[in-house]
């Protein structure tokens, strides 16, 4: 009998749903995840073992020239991988994460298709910000973390720790990852959850280094926390050799993941009605909740990426029910328009191979298809997948600009290319000024764009400086201001308030979905009963739209339902440029209180209509006590003890806020809070005031009202970069 191809294993192993798991990596940066990936896939056999997780030769997982330089994961690479276990055999869908911050979106996006992550931790460095925000990711998505403590290797050489100490290191980096899950899991999770040595659901090694232990592991193969510290004695062979035989990275690492981490068929039960907001009773809700290969199809893309050489778009993603077939006629929820799959890939390594179908439970990729990161791919019209939720909003823009004005069509070619590519990067094309607008998580992920459109798509760009993202909001409540349309003939009476906390909290949280509300939802009712919202309330909500709320709270008015979805397009525009400097707007309750209206029909369009709402709104809003909110990120730094001054002295240079200062080990963590506006240049402000040691992470993100005594000039210099007038 012809031995089984590896594709031909893949093939047969996607249809036995109890034996897949899909999972990811997830790390703060440089805790040694991509090298962890490339190890596991050589052992699968499907790359040469000598290049495996070497920094040099450059990962296999990197696919961009730039990561290589950078020697940093920017995109989130697909693997896939056989792997035997009590024998059985189980297919392993892996996705490689990014772990510097500024990347984080992609992080999010890998959390939707996958079930269950590995958490990487640096065994010298134990928990760090970004480690908490990648767990905080994983539990919003219902994704279950195992612990990996990695670089054990360093803490025997570089620090030579005693075996004691070592597991003392260990306790404490287990403790707080399992406290970090008290405080961020749903109740229904946090015991389920935690992560223990004696069950196996934590394993420790160096991935750079192909080893790795666990507790059943040492007890199967008979071997003591001593007897790490002696494959440290021997020469290099002897040390591959012994590793190979009793502590083998991927077999330890899988065998932890097979045990501890759901199948598809288990993780929908509990994932679906976290991120599928429809009715869980109908006959679609029933076949995602039990993955049924035979029901009506559901895929959601999680990433794309877009084929150089042919230019052909790959959308990989999730198939959550139904079997994707090719030449399949599919209907695309968010792009409301049909399509039709040309190819079904699977990952065989690396490489994106194709197969004629493929059933519910797998990671997988299709080509074919024109549609945005996000979107759910069904038979017919269904409640499209929660929107992807990312962490942190865009803070810093970049205007963009050819240097040759023939480029210009080029120009928007490529970046409407990138932002499908990263939809964490937002992109505003103005086709009449040449000018476009790029923002982004922070300076390296603009930097790395810039750099992508210039070396990959040889095309020469000059940007401006960063310019910072404000948002404008309401401080007090306003009476009902009267707009009237331009032919006089009707009017629309609107007032606005402050949002509440709470409320603009579980916006925020995805709790209250966005969106315009077209018919009753329980699920929604139930929702802001919980935050003490009365029945008629409930009932007038019409709009959730970027952390705003509009309700109508008209009486008997016959013609309202011609009109309103007229009012809600005027009203989503006023949020997406505020009266104040043309910012996006937040943190408002908006209500129609009466409307006049022409009794005929002709005399009540759009050119009527919108006018007099948006004229209602700005008046609303100008006797409310209109404010400019400013971004501020908190960001932990990291500095030895003898530039504690310097830190200090740079953080309130920054106008910034000392939250917290621990000392332990000649090395001190600052937790601080900076506007955005002043951290421009900041990492090499930290790196000269503190001769190059000192290092920051993000932790957090918010908006606060800007200082008084600022908020006129920034509106003034807001409104002269646009070129608005005074009236404007």
């Amino acid at each position: 009998m012809a031995k089984e191809t590896s594709i031909e294993k893949i093939n047969r192993l996607t249809s036995n749903q109890k034996n897949i798991r899909n999972i990811c990596t997830s790390a703060h940066i440089h805790h040694g995840k991509t090298a962890f990936t490339d190890n596991l896939l050589a052992a699968a056999g499907m790359m040469a073992s000598k290049n495996a997780g070497d920094l040099e030769e450059g990962m296999t997982t990197w696919q961009h020239s730039d990561e290589q330089e950078r020697l940093m994961t920017v995109d989130a690479a697909n693997v896939s991988m056989a792997h035997e276990f009590a024998g059985s055999e189980y297919l392993i869908n892996l996705i490689d994460t990014p772990g510097h911050v500024d990347f984080s979106g992609n992080v999010t996006r890998a959390m939707r298709a996958i079930d269950g992550t590995i958490v990487l931790v640096c065994a010298v460095e134990g928990m760090m910000p970004q480690t908490e925000t990648v767990v905080k990711q994983a539990v919003r998505e219902r994704v279950k973390p195992v612990l990996f403590i990695n670089k054990v290797d360093r803490l025997i050489k570089e620090l030579k720790v005693t075996p004691e100490q070592m597991q003392e290191r260990f306790k404490k980096i287990i403790n707080e990852f399992n406290m970090l899950l008290e405080q961020v899991v749903e109740p229904e999770f946090k015991e389920k959850w935690k992560v223990s040595v004696a069950d196996g659901s934590v394993a420790f090694g160096s991935a750079r280094e192909n080893w790795a232990m666990s507790a059943p592991f040492m007890i199967k193969k008979g071997i003591n926390f001593k007897d790490i510290y002696h494959i440290y004695e021997m020469n290099e062979a002897e040390r591959d050799d012994w590793v190979w035989k009793n502590a083998p990275l991927n077999e330890v690492i899988l065998d932890m993941v097979v045990k501890h981490l759901p199948n598809p068929v288990d993780a929908q039960k509990y994932r679906i009605p976290k991120i599928w907001k429809g009715e869980l009773e109908s006959e679609f809700g029933k076949n995602l909740l039990n993955c049924n290969r035979d029901g009506e199809l559901a895929f959601v893309i999680t990433r794309i990426v877009i084929d150089p050489r042919s230019g052909k778009e790959i959308s990989a993603g999730r198939l959550f029910s139904g079997t994707m077939r090719n030449g399949m006629d599919v209907w695309c929820n968010l792009a409301k328009k049909p399509g039709k799959i040309q190819q079904v890939l699977v990952y065989n390594g690396i490489k994106p191979e194709q197969l004629e179908s493929v059933p519910a439970g797998n990671v997988l990729a299709i080509s074919g298809l024109n549609v945005d990161v996000g979107d759910t791919i069904t038979l017919k019209e269904q409640t499209p997948f929660e929107e992807i939720k990312h962490l942190f909003q865009p803070v810093i823009t970049k205007s963009i600009e050819v240097v040759k004005t023939a480029d210009l069509p080029k120009l928007i070619e490529i970046l409407r290319k990138v932002q499908k590519e990263d939809p964490s990067l937002k992109v505003a094309i103005n086709e009449e000024t040449g000018e476009s607008l790029i923002s982004g998580m922070g300076e390296l992920h603009l930097e790395i764009i810039e750099g992508r459109i210039k070396s990959e798509k040889g095309l020469e760009v000059k940007t401006s400086s960063p310019i910072v993202v404000y948002r404008e909001t309401v401080t007090k409540s306003s009476g009902a201001e009267e707009g009237k349309s331009p032919n006089r003939h009707n009017s629309f009476f609107i007032k606005v308030e402050p949002l509440d906390e709470e409320t603009f909290n579980a916006v925020e949280r995805g709790d209250i979905p966005e969106g315009r509300v077209k018919k009753k939802s329980n699920v929604l009712a139930e929702q802001l009963s919980k935050l003490g919202w009365g029945g008629d309330d409930i009932r007038n909500l019409r709009d959730v739209y970027k952390g705003n709320i509009f309700m109508d709270e008209t009486k008997g008015e016959v013609h309202i339902g011609e009109v309103i979805e007229m009012v809600l397009d005027a009203f989503e525009m006023v949020m997406d440029s505020g009266p104040l400097a043309r910012e996006p707007c937040t943190k408002m309750k908006f209500s129609l209180n009466d409307i006049k209206l022409h009794e005929d029909a002709i005399h009540r369009g759009p050119a009527q209509v919108y006018p007099a709402v948006r004229e209602s709104i700005k008046a609303a809003m100008e006797n409310a006590g209109p404010a400019i909110l400013e971004p501020l990120q908190i960001h932990v730094i990291e500095v030895p003890e003898k530039f504690l001054g310097e830190a200090t002295k740079l953080v309130s240079g920054k106008r910034g806020q000392m939250l917290e200062v621990n000392q332990e080990f000649g090395n001190v963590s600052i937790k601080a809070k900076l506007p955005v506006a002043e951290m421009i240049g900041w990492s090499s402000d930290l790196r000269s005031a503190t001769e190059g040691r000192g290092t920051s992470s993000l932790l957090d993100q918010q908006f606060e009202r800007l200082p008084q005594n600022l908020q006129l000039e920034i509106i003034k210099k807001i409104r002269a970069r646009k070129g608005l007038s005074e009236n404007q």
